[in-house]
Parts: C-alpha cells; structure tokens; sequence
C-alpha cells in the first residue's frame, strides 16, 4: 500500500542558508491547511504550488544517474512511496491519511534554481519530477500514512 515516505518545508529560519541547496526541515508529522500547504511552509500559499511531490522510487533512480535526491533535495516536501503521482491526470485527488486530501495541479516542471542546486539539466529530470498539487481537505499527515487515489 503507498505510503508517506518524507515531509519536509521550508522555515524562515532554515530560508537564510546556503543558497546551494534547498532550504528544507523534516517533519515527522504536519498539518495541511485548505488553500495554503504545509502549515508554516514558507513555500505556501500559491494556488497552483501548495506542495511539490514526488515518488521515492522514481528518486531512486534519478540518484543513480547523479542527481542529489535526500529528503528535500529536489524541491519536494512529501515523498510518497509505492504510488508514482506523475501518472494522475491533473484533478485526481489523493487522500493522505485519515482525512487530509490534495489535488493533482500539473506535472512539475523544474526552473533555472532546480540546476544551479542539482548541477545538472532540469530535461534529464523531466516528466520524473513529480507533481505540483493544492490542499482540497484539512488534515494531519505523518510519515508512514496510508496513501490513497480517490
């Protein structure tokens, strides 16, 4: 059954670090607010970007070919285990957990930042770069939550 793998987000305090990297702190649990994200996430709030997420086994693979793919490595805040997302239409929603949902927006596509951090082309990533999705439903998520197509 897939699963929650990681969450990470992005704090004001972890947004003043190295400009290399993707400044990102891991959660072990977080609550997903309506119309923002990951509460507290810095990267919030964009109608079309609440949440960047991608699949732990498609991040294995792209660590093979050299890209840097640890917990918010890539840009992500959740990786998802055992269901690759980039084959939902955009409008399929997902419930993770007990409650919280999200919508399938588009397929992330990667920007100028992607290859100064990951120093490779963003096209060796494309269409393996997960999806971008909006908060349609309130709910707390942790790691190891069931994930579920609805």
């Amino acid at each position: 059954m897939p699963e929650i793998y990681s969450i990470v987000y992005k704090t004001e305090e972890a947004s003043q670090n190295d400009a290399d990297a993707y400044a990102r702190v891991p959660l072990q649990t977080a609550f997903l607010r309506s119309g923002s994200g990951i509460d507290g996430d810095l990267k919030g709030g964009h109608p079309d970007r609440q949440l960047n997420i991608m699949c732990y086994e498609t991040l294995t693979g792209l660590n093979q070919e050299g890209f840097k793919t640890e917990p918010g490595a890539m840009g992500e805040q959740i990786i998802i285990k055992g269901l690759d997302l980039i084959d939902l239409s955009p409008g399929t929603r997902v419930q993770f957990g007990d409650s919280a949902q999200i919508e399938v927006v588009k397929p992330r596509t990667g920007c100028d930042r992607f290859e100064h951090i990951q120093g490779l082309s963003r096209h060796q990533a494309q269409d393996r770069m997960g999806v971008m999705a909006r908060v349609v439903q309130d709910g707390e998520i942790s790691v190891g939550d069931s994930v579920t197509v609805l």
